[in-house]
């Protein structure tokens, strides 16, 4: 028998091994705990500002129970009693989901983003300050009737109602990280001008040619310093910029319909020192257009710049072309992308629709603003595209002190004071100078900044006569003359199209809406269909705004506005259609000068083609009008498949690649190899004419590029053929020499399988936030942007997904949304926009449709009391607090 000793009864210790796996357990399960309280954490700090869609939720200011009904989109349909409990319905359900997005807009119309970012914004705000949107804003305010502005506080009242329960990251994720950077910034109550600002933002971004303006000022210049004669310099002016092509392309009206005249109170003041204006204003409403000539042949083909692609398309056919006997409109605008997107849909409806209470309308509308801006009411149905007329001038200041030059004398500036509040920064005053033009702008951007220091050869170009008056102490500036300066009625307009019952409504709502200048069109449940070219649109004196002007000679300014009646109307026309993509509205012999730079119309032809060949065939369905928003033939495509089957390549990939193009169909497609090889040629071959030279000419704006280089095409002979520079001699040689360079590109970004190329992943786009998404803080970005995603089409196709020559590919601008209006049955109509409802990163709708956006897949529109009941997922009851 043994016995155990001591020492051997002992419980043994645990090797060093284990000791280190419990230890590492420990500190394992440790880190599950901080990580689990983390993710706990940072989700309820994401939901917590997400809203509340379900119950009762009651609101002082109220005065009776409102209905907020959402679909399976997260998109509302509210219904009140009163107009007032309406809009503040409106401004509460927008703040609920996208109250950052609105704090941000305000602050950037206001010129005060420094106050929310710091000083790298200040330069943004002191541009914005000079333009003095929030000024005109207000004035429009203090102007309104007082049915108007009640319709403006009561959506105030509700925003403000939903911040009175929420602060910090209880609105938003945004605020939640702007606290780390900006901890003592907290939101201010709204105010109906913080609304109506956002019309200004819009129509800056819509601003027309002012770019072209100075773009080609600055050409002007530069052809100057290399010794170019001015009439050298002119002709290259127009060779780079040619007129609109009227004999192959369609105008909007190509013949003025005879029309009730509006009422003259709805109609923008006009006014004129031309003594013959009388006559002309007469003579425009006798003229008879001529149709307009044939389209090509189907079988053939938020703040900041105006970027590529920025447009848009719209187009109403009559029941005579469709399969229910009813119009069918079209729209889908073109804007800068961005998340969340531009676009807010909602549904706003009175109880019962009386005189006191009018509205039945659903739509597209702003975060921030009162109203639907595009959609339809229960009769009628409307859509927008910008109207590209010249409503933009930039004039040459002769500056002494404080004083500038104006017909031989020397007149006052006027000067304000401006302080920039800076987050964790000292203030700053900034002096703002103008003439009777406007702001002085030259000194705040590189760009208007270089024409002031060198402006003679682009008045010598725009036609300007005479010399500049001149001082020992003189110096040149740059001043911007813009509609949308002066204070309006687009504010008022929204509603009035909303509330609009037939034509003649829809024209005295048109009068209204001056800033920006958009292309109307219209459709009822009458089985009429319309178009009105709406705003306020200058009469100029001795220039026509191609080019700076001198504003030292009055005979320059402005002289007028162009009535309202005089301008282009078109109501039931007999083509049975009625097609806008910022193409020209009517014949070059229209008595007022509205533009020399318009879209040059290869989505407007296009669509015209598309509309008459399917209706030949067989009755237009709205299937059809989706169809054709989705259209991605690419005319300059076809145009360089063809010239490439006479020029020889010496490398096998480049051939085959230039053998994807002789069976393609001239989609871009997002899954077409050829798509994607066309592109890139198309790219490298601009920059081998334009860009690559010892005096680079400019190559944005791809549809007038379309033109000069399809002209290009014809002539072998022509000059820009030759470039020394990339030792070219010929267009073979330079065709050639770009399509071996698209191939080496596009092989080195996607392999060189050509078959595997793909023009979707090439051309797609990120979705990226304007604020917290750009602050190149790589976690930041990625709690709030998303993509890449894949997309088709292209710059001046008819699905407009714009992208910038010489930069990259990626989709920068897009059809922000799209819709289609059944006037036979509303609720068969169909809508999509880029993004989502919520401005909420990780909330289900996000950019819960987005996918159906890329794919062109639109959502059902349910719009009768029994379509939203049955559409209805979520129901929420705002009541008014005891």
């Amino acid at each position: 028998m043994t016995t155990d000793s001591p020492e051997s009864a002992a419980p043994s210790r645990p090797s060093l091994g284990v000791r280190i796996g419990r230890i590492a357990f420990l500190v394992l399960a440790g880190l599950v705990v901080i990580a689990v309280a983390a993710a706990f954490f940072v989700t309820w700090t994401i939901q917590r500002s997400f809203p509340q869609t379900e119950g009762t939720l009651p609101l002082d200011g109220l005065q009776a129970e409102v209905t907020v009904q959402r679909d399976e989109s997260g998109i509302p349909t509210i219904t009140a009693d009163t107009t007032h409990d309406l809009f503040y319905a409106e401004g509460f359900v927008h703040a609920q989901d996208r109250f950052f997005e609105m704090d941000f807009r305000r602050h950037v119309t206001a010129g005060r983003v420094a106050e929310m970012f710091g000083e790298s914004q200040a330069g943004t705000d002191a541009f914005l300050r000079t333009l003095g949107w929030r000024k005109v804003a207000e004035a429009e305010v203090a102007a309104m009737d007082e049915v108007t502005l009640g319709y403006y506080q009561a959506y105030a009242d509700g925003v403000n109602a939903y911040l009175s329960s929420r602060s910090g990251a209880e609105l938003s994720l945004e605020y939640a990280v702007l606290g780390m950077q900006n901890p003592e910034y907290a939101p201010e109550p709204w105010e109906p001008a913080d609304s109506v600002a956002w019309l200004k933002a819009m129509a800056w971004d819509l601003r027309g040619n002012v770019e072209d303006e100075t773009e080609r000022s600055l050409l002007a210049a530069e052809l100057a310093s290399g010794a170019s004669e001015a009439a050298e310099t002119q002709a290259t002016l127009d060779r780079l910029y040619p007129a609109y092509p009227f004999d192959e392309h369609p105008v909007i009206v190509p013949e003025i319909s005879t029309v009730p005249a509006v009422g003259t109170d709805a109609a923008p003041a006009a006014f004129t020192t031309d003594e013959n204006d009388g006559e002309m204003q007469q003579a425009a409403t006798t003229i008879e257009w001529q149709e307009a000539s044939d389209v090509i042949e189907a079988a053939s083909i938020l703040v900041g710049d105006v970027g590529e692609g920025i447009g848009s398309n719209s187009w109403v056919v009559s029941g005579d072309l469709t399969d229910t006997g009813m119009p069918l409109l079209a729209n889908d605008p073109h804007l800068g992308s961005s998340l969340p997107s531009v676009w807010y849909q909602v549904q706003l409806k009175c109880s019962e629709v009386t005189d006191d209470c009018p509205f039945d309308v659903g739509g597209f509308s702003f975060s921030g603003l009162p109203g639907i801006v595009i959609g339809h009411n229960q009769k009628v149905a409307w859509g927008f595209t910008n109207l590209t007329t010249d409503v933009t001038d930039l004039y040459i200041e002769r500056i002494e002190g404080d004083q500038y030059w104006r017909d031989g004398a020397l007149v006052p500036l006027e000067e304000s004071t401006e302080t920039i509040k800076v987050a964790g920064g000292d203030d700053i005053e900034l002096t703002i100078r103008s003439t009777v033009h406007g702001p002085i702008i030259s000194g705040l951007t590189d760009d208007f900044t270089a024409i002031a220091d060198d402006p003679e050869p682009g008045l010598v170009a725009g036609g300007a006569t005479g010399t500049a008056p001149a001082g020992d102490a003189s110096e040149y500036a740059v001043s911007l003359r813009w509609t949308a300066l002066d204070p309006g009625t687009a504010a008022t307009a929204i509603f009035a199209l909303s509330t609009a019952q037939d034509f003649d409504e829809f024209r005295a709502a048109a009068a209204l809406f001056d800033v920006p200048a958009q292309n109307l069109i219209y459709a009822d449940t009458e089985g009429n269909i319309g178009y009105q070219t709406p705003g306020r649109l200058p009469i100029r004196g001795a220039g026509d705004g191609w080019m700076p002007q001198p504003g030292w000679d009055s005979s320059y300014d402005w002289t007028g506005f162009i009535p309202f009646e005089d301008l282009p109307v078109s109501y039931n026309p007999s083509a049975g259609y009625i097609v806008t993509a910022n193409n020209a509205i009517v014949p070059d012999d229209y008595p007022y000068f509205l533009s020399r730079d318009w879209d040059y119309g290869y989505r407007a032809a296009r669509i015209v083609d598309l509309i008459e060949r399917r209706s030949a065939d067989a009755p237009l369905t709205a299937d059809d009008m989706r169809d054709i928003q989705m259209d991605s033939e690419m005319w300059i495509g076809k145009r360089l498949a063809t010239a490439m089957d006479e020029v020889q390549v010496t490398g096998e990939g480049t051939a085959d690649a230039v053998d994807l193009l002789r069976s393609w169909d001239a989609q871009n497609e997002a899954s077409s190899a050829a798509a994607a090889y066309a592109n890139v040629l198309w790219s490298n071959l601009v920059q081998n004419l334009f860009a690559e030279r010892d005096q680079p000419l400019p190559i944005d704006g791809q549809g007038r590029l379309f033109t000069v280089v399809s002209d290009l095409l014809d002539d072998p002979t022509d000059p820009l053929w030759t470039n020394p520079t990339i030792d070219v001699a010929s267009m073979d040689e330079m065709l050639a020499l770009s399509a071996e360079e698209a191939y080496d590109e596009l092989s080195a970004l996607q392999g060189t399988t050509v078959s595997a190329w793909r023009w979707g992943d090439l051309h797609a786009i990120t979705l990226t936030s304007d604020t917290l998404g750009s602050s190149g803080i790589a976690p930041i970005e990625a709690l709030f942007n998303r993509g890449p995603f894949p997309v088709s089409g292209g710059a001046s196709v008819v699905n407009a997904t714009g992208w910038e020559l010489g930069a990259s590919y990626a989709t920068t601008t897009v059809p922000s949304m799209r819709m289609v209006v059944d006037l036979s049955d509303l609720d068969a109509s169909t809508w999509i926009h880029l993004t989502g409802a919520s401005g909420h990163a990780f909330d289900e709708h996000y950019i819960d449709q987005t996918a159906d956006w890329a794919a062109g897949i639109q959502r059902p529109w349910a719009f009768s009391a029994k379509a939203v009941d049955a559409a209805a997922r979520h129901t929420l009851v705002l009541t008014p607090a005891e």
